[in-house]
């Protein structure tokens, strides 16, 4: 198996709902449309001989287009011929949804509630969506970058220390 071969069979299959991700570097890598993502996810898995699950996890990029501010990122492993996979599906910054793979892989239960509980991605037909890390009563996501990375309020630190200077214009005069 060779990435040019997979990406021509995946791109034969799929048409245009997918393309080849640029951002992968040596990996190969796909981005599907979040409608077909399941679909390839089993293909790769009963056709390709994609039989491990690695990793299921969410990003979030504010700076998109409203109808690409979240993703669901796969990686998945064909342990026979040593090749791995990624592949990426954009959702909707309004209403992040995406099927669940859980059927495919029983892995992903614990890898979508995850992805769930830090990003608020839902995955239909999971059997049982919840927080997994964070307490129940959470309202927000914490790894969305919707959020200051530090308490604005605090009143016990000093930026000196943490060598944050305050923004000054402390040029030497040249008179």
């Amino acid at each position: 198996m060779t990435k040019e071969i997979l990406l021509e069979k995946i791109t034969a299959k799929f048409g245009d709902a997918v393309s080849i991700d640029a951002e992968s570097l040596d990996l190969t890598a796909v981005i599907i449309n979040s409608l077909r993502s399941h679909e390839l996810i089993r293909y790769l898995r009963d056709e390709e001989g994609f039989n491990f699950l690695t990793d299921v996890c969410g990003a979030h990029f504010p700076e998109n287009d409203r109808s690409a501010q979240f993703a669901v990122i796969y990686h998945m492993h064909n342990w026979i011929a040593g090749f791995r996979v990624r592949i990426k599906s954009f959702l909707d910054g309004e209403n992040p949804v995406i099927d669940s793979v859980y059927d495919l892989f029983l892995s992903a239960n614990w890898q979508e509630r995850e992805t769930y509980d830090f990003y608020g991605i839902e995955f239909k037909n999971h059997p049982d969506l919840r927080r997994i890390l964070n307490m129940d009563e959470m309202e927000s996501f914490p790894m969305r970058k919707e959020f200051p990375l530090e308490d604005q309020g605090r009143t016990d630190k000093d930026d000196r220390y943490f060598g944050r200077l305050p923004q000054t214009n402390n040029l030497p005069n040249n008179n």
